[in-house]
């Protein structure tokens, strides 16, 4: 017949108080704020806690500061999607490595109930970013309730939101000048879905801006794209070749395709090869911001390069600043972008 063994009482700050001959005040100040108590007594009290086997909460430790120690990063879309594409991960691997700088977590946080609203209400953190959206005032007034600092990457600079972003309408601006100078005049572009960019005001969502800069180099090249010419892709290497196929069915067909994304970019391309096509003599291909499959695929990309990593960096510092209430030096950063021209551009 087994004994109920008893577990061994786990040791509290009242026993490391007892034993070391210090308050429970200054035994908290050697765990929390050593600055508090001279050096004698804290390594006193931390002898004590490691003799009694003393492990602390970090729960109850972060409760007590009233902090969490950790940064919520924003999905626009559920964790499956938002994870797809690559360029995602890469804003998330610059923040990580602040995160880490700081001793800080980093939570993902999708749609709750398929609401950001609700997700922001009930996220534990002490700070968010959010990425690739334009923050409706209903979220904006339930970060300032809760007195969440928070940065968006990639999303409209205003007064209330620290911002990291590119000139994505001089890029695609820039970037069609390349495609037009080509020698190209039968082309379809590939938005990306709104639906990931909520928005009251969507003339300044991402894919508006860079549609703007595709537009303006066409007109002034004298070439008027038509509706029917742009197609809406997610942000997924399977959607893009989903369009692939489609524009291989388009009775007049395109002879370079422009793409908001990479990684719809490199799904077409695959789409293309799959039916029997070379790229980019049988057709042309540019994307937009120069992830690393990029330079991998072949042929290679060509396409707009905007670090990702760097804007993750650059709105993690930013975050960080705010959490400790130190002044930034900018609350608007543009970062600057390059056209990187490969082999999927060919000449006609």
């Amino acid at each position: 017949m087994e004994e109920n063994v008893p577990m061994a009482k786990r040791p509290t700050i009242k026993d490391i108080a007892r034993e070391s001959g210090y308050s429970k005040t200054a035994v908290s100040f050697a765990f929390n704020d050593p600055s508090r108590i001279s050096e004698k007594a804290c390594q006193q009290i931390l002898s004590t806690a490691q003799r009694l086997g003393y492990i602390p909460d970090p729960m109850a430790r972060n409760f007590s500061l009233r902090r969490h120690v950790s940064i919520g990063f924003l999905l626009p879309q559920i964790v499956q999607y938002s994870l797809q594409n690559p360029y995602t991960l890469q804003v998330i691997q610059g923040i990580g490595t602040v995160c880490e700088k700081y001793g800080y977590t980093l939570t993902l946080i999708p749609p709750l109930h398929k609401s950001i609203t609700e997700a922001v209400r009930n996220a534990a953190v002490d700070g968010l970013i959010t990425m690739g959206m334009q923050v409706e005032m209903e979220i904006v007034s339930v970060m300032q309730t809760r007195l969440l600092p928070y940065v968006t990457i990639d999303g409209t600079p205003d007064a209330q939101m620290p911002s990291v972003n590119i000139d994505d309408e001089k890029a695609c601006y820039d970037l069609m000048h390349l495609v037009l100078e080509a020698g190209h005049r039968n082309l379809v572009l590939i938005s990306l879905s709104e639906d990931a960019f909520a928005s009251p005001t969507k003339s300044e969502s991402v894919p508006n801006k860079r549609m703007r800069g595709y537009l303006r180099a066409a007109g002034e090249a004298g070439l008027v794209l038509e509706s029917s010419q742009v197609l809406v892709s997610e942000c997924t290497l399977v959607d893009g070749m989903r369009i692939g196929r489609t524009i291989l069915d388009l009775e007049n067909r395109p002879t370079c395709v422009v793409a908001m994304s990479d990684i719809v970019a490199i799904g077409c391309i695959l789409a293309f090869k799959e039916a029997g096509l070379c790229v980019p003599d049988d057709i042309s291909v540019v994307g937009f911001d120069n992830i690393d499959e990029s330079s991998c695929i072949m042929p290679q990309l060509t396409t707009v390069d905007q670090p990702a990593k760097e804007k993750g960096r650059l709105g993690a510092e930013a975050l960080f600043t705010m959490i400790n209430k130190e002044p930034l030096q900018s609350a608007h950063i543009q970062i600057p972008y390059r056209i990187i021209s490969r082999e999927s551009l060919k000449r006609i």
